[in-house]
């Protein structure tokens, strides 16, 4: 990103460069889970993946919706890096926006040389299902020498 990018342009760059999120859930009693996903989003508020129902984060996601999601490029050099950091409320995905949801994941997966996905990919039955993530707040890092040092990035 350009050293004048805004706060919310850097965290729109980040999103869209990159293939993967840490997905940080935790389980009922509080204890904590982070795996890396695959994801498409919508806005870089909307993150959809595709994952098992039996998943460590998808069966925490069951007990405790809160997650914790972060994107970054980890083969920058160190000192270089910048990511977005963010809270949301995840969930199964409902029925009734299954179809809207998967063409979303399927075009960004399409588009990096994978799959295409339908409805009938996601189901009880395939084993595998689609989840969703609405993030209500997004940070990077400052870059101002302070050590992680968070700002808002607003990507209303």
């Amino acid at each position: 990103m350009p050293a004048t990018a805004s706060p919310a342009e850097t965290a729109r760059g980040i999103v869209e460069a990159n293939l993967y999120m840490v997905l940080a859930t935790a389980d009922q009693d509080g204890r904590p889970w982070s795996t890396p996903v695959y994801f498409a989003h919508v806005d870089c508020r909307e993150f959809v993946w595709v994952s098992s129902l039996h998943a460590t984060h998808s069966r925490n996601i069951e007990v405790r919706p809160e997650v914790g999601i972060s994107v970054f490029d980890s083969s920058v050099p160190i000192g270089t890096g910048q990511g977005v950091y963010m809270s949301a409320v995840a969930a199964r995905v409902d029925e009734s926006e299954i179809e809207r949801t998967i063409d979303v994941f399927s075009r960004r997966s399409v588009g990096h040389g994978g799959l295409v996905w339908t409805p009938d990919d996601v189901q009880d039955t395939s084993g595998l299902v689609l989840y969703r993530a609405v993030a209500d707040a997004h940070w990077i890092l400052a870059k101002d020498g302070t050590p992680d040092h968070r700002i808002p990035a607003d990507l209303t």
